[in-house]
């Protein structure tokens, strides 16, 4: 079943937005608030079985950064495709 894996999805996709431009806004804390998170199931799969989340960050502008992530099977199929948009605010 892949109940969980709308949590799992959620939990670092957007940690890669933040680690690629950390030389650039410094290592200081954010806090990190979600603004959408979409998913597309392409086929079934099993989340009690290996499965690889990759994911990256096309941009981040601003405050605001995007997020991809693609969830694969153990055979190499794409089983879902993640997006999403978050705010980061530096806490000083």
């Amino acid at each position: 079943t892949p109940a969980p894996c709308p949590y799992a999805s959620d939990m670092t996709l957007l940690d890669s937005v933040r680690v690629p431009v950390e030389p650039l806004w410094g290592k200081r804390h954010f806090d990190m608030a979600s603004l959408d998170h979409a998913m597309w199931f392409h086929r079934p799969f099993r989340a009690d079985e290996w499965l690889l989340y990759q994911q990256e960050s096309p941009v981040a502008v601003g405050a605001r950064g995007l997020a991809r992530g693609q969830i694969f099977d153990r055979n190499g199929c794409l089983v879902v495709s993640v997006m999403q948009e978050g705010l980061f605010r530096r806490v000083d």
